[in-house]
């Protein structure tokens, strides 16, 4: 399934919620370079809720490692205010790498510079909004990625019935 990379994340409650949403869609979670919290958190804990042991999470000392750990042979998309192509017009396919950056200031130039033209992507948004939260830009692109491949691995009944 797809891997979701969040770039120097600064906010505990999102990181927690994207948690929660990798477990959910079956993602594995990367969290690059310095964090603008502890793994710790008393706050990423409660955005992941009891989700973290069912989310399959690494850390990386650097972006460098990372895209070398994970490999370059795969399709690495960048989620990307600046992108001009939508996210929902792309073919997604289970071994996407989808890249986020931090919440206030998006990706890194030199992360950014990386990604060719085709491969940066972003949310259509009203005139003179800057961003979407992270926790909900990574969702509404996860979502759109795991619903064109038809939702795999999931199946009726909640988690009481399990």
């Amino acid at each position: 399934m797809f891997d979701i990379v969040l770039v120097e994340p600064q906010i505990a409650v999102n990181t927690g919620a994207i948690i929660r949403l990798s477990a959910n869609a079956g993602a594995r979670l990367h969290l690059v370079g310095t964090l603008g919290f502890s793994l710790d958190s008393t706050a990423l804990k409660r955005g992941g809720l009891d989700y973290h042991d069912l989310t399959d999470t690494r850390q990386w000392e650097s972006w460098a490692a990372c895209r070398a750990g994970l490999g370059t042979d795969r399709r690495w998309l960048a989620a990307t205010s600046r992108a001009r192509h939508r996210y929902d017009l792309v073919e997604y396919v289970a071994t996407d790498v989808l890249v986020f950056g931090c919440e206030s200031d998006g990706l890194p130039e030199p992360v950014l510079a990386e990604f060719p033209d085709e491969d940066q992507i972003m949310i259509p948004m009203r005139p003179g909004n800057r961003s979407i939260n992270l926790a909900n830009a990574v969702s509404i692109v996860v979502y759109e990625a795991f619903r064109q491949l038809d939702f795999p691995g999931t199946g009726p009944g909640s988690f009481e019935a399990l």
